[in-house]
């Protein structure tokens, strides 16, 4: 559906058009709680926030920046548990994950990094307590009793600890209380969902209280395995986290914090799309019948892709290519999804008001360990798997230290912040991806299939090749024939890719070792009682050491080189009759299939037991500058300028070092020795920082129990870090503009048009529009909260893929001009909270509800239609009965309560993909004929909780 028709809608819905009506069409930028039974309606003041989005505690109100604060009891009517559940109550933002939940990815105003690959720094980054978690994907875990969560919008350049370039998400804790208490719940719900949790709080001494806070998570997953009889995407987790809080003087406060979360669940499952989902889809989930249109030029079907065929006759069901959004998955047979994760660490904050200024320091170390196994082709014919073992993960150790000292100067007129940030953070992946125990005849049915050789298809014999094609001619010898001089070669390669299974990674370690420094300073200019002044500046040092070392036995790569090679750079003679120049382009053709089905991903055993090593390093200047004014006490306008940056680094993934073939000096070349070994290459595997300058005008309106913000930005993004599947490998690539006209050469089908000079390049990605929020109070205890975003966040018409002005990749020839992928242009949130008092006994009532409509996106990041989402609709509500002084209390609720069907990303299923007689030309199927798969949003849930405190 389109924006506006989704607008209208949104606005006849009831309990969110009702908000939106009264709260004039506005945005959650708003915390405040529902007031209790003894409070009135002005009570209820939401200027009274407070937030240190600035260092320094401010009233929401107050604060010239775009902020988002959401309390503690939003956050528990929501029903949220994890950065996730955000999504309802911060229009601007969107948080998925993917192939694991270590790849979870937040973004702000469309702007964010696709997480499957850890070396790219988060673009909204997630602290917790003060911490920098080390990727947003960390953020996915319980989090306990939680205080508030603030989530900043746009680059943050000065302070907030890491750069980023979109925004930040920062969660607070509950701290220790000198008061004793304690409380507790059960939850369970469908899919046989428990959830245990409780904290414990009070003295030990005068001095010195603690807290304990503890949830544990049990519940069946979403989807359902046959083959393995078991279920993915499922639930078991614990999380601990203990806190000190040491105060022996009003000048002094130490807090200490130490958590723990340990999981042990099975995830992430995905299923194929199909035309039900995406009518683009159109016939790519089609078997082409017959296999070729025959005749004395046979080639593939129009009506019908022939990978279908293929992975049909190696034991895929048809009906998962037609089963819409059933959650029953595809997965060969002793494939896992098993993984582990454990997330740990300390901190320590210590406060301290020497009278004239006040010192803050918050020291955090951290270990975060996540294994991932999965059947990584998503699908039952057995081609790409990761197996669970302890030797295959990824790893942070960070180790973070923030100093500030703040304070006044001139009677008032300024309050100065000055500071140093430092981080240490050692990355290591490890890996043992490795082809499946079919994708040998897979890689040759995919070759045979899909072309002049469809007539020998075969897929149970040697090479997917007939036995024989007429009495004494074997299939395989008519191939040879086809090859002329290159036929026994030719014969030898496709044997060999039919053993290649069950190879690969043994144990690839990718090791980075990165250390940032910065010095800032955010100081506050009062230039009268109304106007003021805000200036930030900060010094960014960031460098990154970077190692590999490959182990992969895949030989068969490495015989399909050396049988083939000299095939494949053949060059025709003069004097060569048509049917030899027809065996010579046949030869060259099939070489080259060969070689790129046998060595894919740079999976080969040349690497095996070859090191590389590289290392980089940056330094960026970044702030801001705001100007606001209050003509009045309740209302406050500003404007501000920001400049933000995301450092560069390394992509953790071999395949990026070269192509299968790479030509060299115009001589195509197979093997790493014959472009001078992977050392050489090592430049490869780095991309630039991410830089950003952003402006805004916003005004913020506050007054009793009524609030109001606008916020107009506008943030234009260079060297923008993008991270895409492309069906075979991942590729990086930086993202700039060309402010000269391509004539559509950035959009063609091939990598080597659409350079541009380098005074040429500028900006790539541009978000700009408009946020509207508020909040009100109408009666007691009753709260309605609205919000609507719309942010067109596009590319540029032209685009490069570096600030050299190098051609962008073929692959993101849909980007030029288009919207950036998950970035729906028109968002709004909504909730309405009511706690009537129940007669005179102290009983209370409860009814919440919320919902989050979004307009249409896409949710790949190469912009294939195949991957649109249509704009949907999220509900949840809770309803409940509480005792006195909420000593106790029942809820009824339900998430998602319309079970909506939706995918968070859908992506090109690996290595699945047919071919065509006019590759990559038909606007409807730019990748060819490539399928595709999704992962699935979260279905209907819903369930009761008890609660209890004392």
């Amino acid at each position: 559906m389109k924006s506006s028709l989704l607008a209208a809608r949104l606005l006849r819905s009831s309990a969110l058009g009702v908000s939106l009506a009264i709260a004039a069409g506005s945005v959650p930028a708003f915390a405040q709680d529902a007031t209790d039974a003894t409070t009135t309606a002005e009570d209820s003041n939401v200027s009274e926030i407070v937030v240190t989005a600035q260092g320094r505690a401010q009233r929401l109100a107050d604060v010239p920046v775009a902020i988002s604060a959401v309390g503690a009891e939003a956050l528990q009517n929501s029903g949220a548990n994890d950065i996730r559940q955000l999504n309802q109550v911060a229009p601007s933002l969107l948080v998925s994950s993917t192939g694991s939940e270590a790849n979870g990815s937040a973004r702000i105003r469309g702007i964010g990094t696709v997480g499957d690959n850890p070396g790219l720094e988060s673009s909204v980054p997630v602290f917790i307590d003060g911490v920098y978690r080390s990727r947003s994907g960390i953020g996915l875990n319980e989090l306990g009793e939680i205080d508030r969560v603030e989530v900043q919008r746009g680059p943050q350049g000065t302070l907030g600890g890491r750069n980023s370039s979109a925004g930040l998400i920062s969660i607070y804790s509950k701290k220790p209380d000198f008061t004793f208490g304690a409380n507790g719940e059960i939850t369970y719900g469908n899919y046989d969902y428990w959830r245990l949790a409780g904290s414990v709080t009070g003295p030990i001494t005068d001095t010195l209280a603690a807290r304990l806070d503890g949830v544990w998570v049990k519940r069946d997953g979403f989807y359902r395995d046959t083959t393995n009889d078991t279920d993915v995407n499922n639930r078991d987790r614990y999380f601990l986290r203990g806190q000190l809080l040491f105060e022996p003087t009003d000048a002094l406060s130490i807090r200490l914090i130490a958590d723990y979360t340990y999981r042990n669940e099975r995830c992430c499952g995905a299923v194929y799309v199909d035309s039900s989902v995406n009518p683009y889809i159109g016939n790519l989930n089609n078997p082409s019948t017959p296999l070729s249109t025959g005749g004395t030029t046979p080639g593939p079907q129009p009506d019908g892709n022939n990978i279908i065929n293929v992975l049909r006759d190696l034991g895929q069901p048809l009906a998962a290519f037609n089963q819409g959004y059933d959650r029953n998955l595809s997965v060969s047979a002793g494939r896992s999804f098993a993984g582990k994760t454990k997330d740990y660490g300390f901190s320590g904050q210590i406060d301290y008001d020497f009278g004239g200024a006040k010192l803050t320091s918050i020291t955090g170390y951290r270990e975060y360990r996540s294994g991932q196994a999965g059947d990584l082709d998503y699908g039952a014919v057995d081609i790409l798997y990761r197996a669970p073992s302890d030797d295959a993960y990824r790893q942070f150790h960070t180790f973070t230290q923030e100093l500030r000292l703040q304070g006044e100067a001139f009677d008032g007129k300024l309050d100065w912040l000055v500071g140093g940030f430092f981080a240490n953070e050692k990355l290591t992946v490890r890996d043992n991806l490795r082809f499946g125990s079919q994708y040998g005849r897979f890689a040759n049915c995919r070759l045979v299939s899909g072309g002049a050789l469809a007539a020998l298809y075969s897929p149970n014999s040697t090479g997917c090749v007939v036995p024989f094609v007429a009495p004494g001619v074997p299939g395989l010898a008519a191939i040879g024939a086809a090859a002329g001089a290159s036929g026994a070669d030719i014969v030898a390669a496709i044997t060999a890719l039919d053993g290649l299974n069950n190879l690969g990674s043994v144990d690839d370690q990718y090791r980075q070792n990165g250390t940032n420094w910065a010095l800032f300073t955010h100081n506050i200019i009062h230039i009268t009682d109304k106007l003021d002044l805000t200036l930030g500046l900060r010094y960014t040092h960031d460098k990154k050491k970077f190692s590999a070392n490959f182990n992969n036995d895949n030989s068969v790569c490495t015989t399909i080189q050396n049988l083939v090679y000299d095939d494949l750079i053949q060059q025709n003679q003069t004097g060569d009759s048509a049917a030899v120049l027809r065996q010579r382009a046949t030869a060259r053709a099939l070489s080259q299939g060969l070689i790129g089905l046998g060595c894919q991903g740079n999976s080969t055993a040349e690497l095996d037991g070859v090191s590389i090593k590289d290392q980089r390093k940056e330094h960026k200047f970044t702030g801001t500058a705001i100007l606001s004014y209050k003509p009045i006490d309740d209302l406050m306008v500003y404007a501000s300028y920001a400049r933000g940056y995301k450092a560069g680094g390394f992509n953790l993934d071999r395949s990026a070092l070269k192509n299968p073939i790479q030509v060299v000096n115009g001589v195509p070349t197979v093997t790493f020795a014959q472009v001078g070994g992977a050392q050489a290459l090592v430049g490869n595997l780095q991309f630039d920082p991410e830089l950003v300058t952003s402006y805004e005008l916003g005004a913020k309106y506050a007054t009793g129990p009524f609030s109001a913000g606008l916020t107009f930005f506008r943030s234009d993004f260079r060297n923008f870090q993008l991270n895409t599947f492309n069906g075979s490998v991942f590729l990086v690539q930086n993202v700039n503009g060309c402010t000269s006209d391509l004539a559509g050469a950035d959009r063609d089908t091939s990598s080597a048009t659409g350079a541009c000079a380098a005074d040429d390049v500028s900006w790539g990605v541009r978000t700009e529009g408009f946020e509207l929020e508020a909040s009100l109070v109408p009666a007691r205890n009753f709260r309605m909260s609205a919000g609507l975003t719309y942010a067109r966040t596009k590319y540029r018409a032209n685009l490069v893929g570096n600030s050299s002005g190098t051609p962008l990749d073929a692959a993101l020839r849909k980007l030029p001009g288009d919207n950036l992928s998950n970035a729906p242009e028109l968002v709004a949130t909504g909730s309405v909270t009511w706690t009537p008092e129940i007669g005179s006994s102290g009983l209370t009532g409860l009814v919440y509800l919320d919902g989050r409509m979004t307009s249409d996106y896409n949710t790949g990041s190469d912009l294939f239609p195949q991957k649109g989402q249509d704009g949907y609709a999220i509900f949840n509500a809770r309803v409940g009965l509480r005792g006195p002084d909420e000593k106790w209390g029942i809820e009824l609720w339900a998430q998602n309560i319309f079970n909506k069907q939706y995918a968070q990303v859908a992506f090109n299923s690996p290595f699945q993909a047919g071919t065509t007689s006019a590759p990559f030309t038909d606007p409807q199927y730019p990748g060819g004929r490539q399928i595709f798969s999704m992962f699935l949003a979260e279905p209907r849930t819903y369930g009761v909780t008890l609660r209890g405190k004392f």
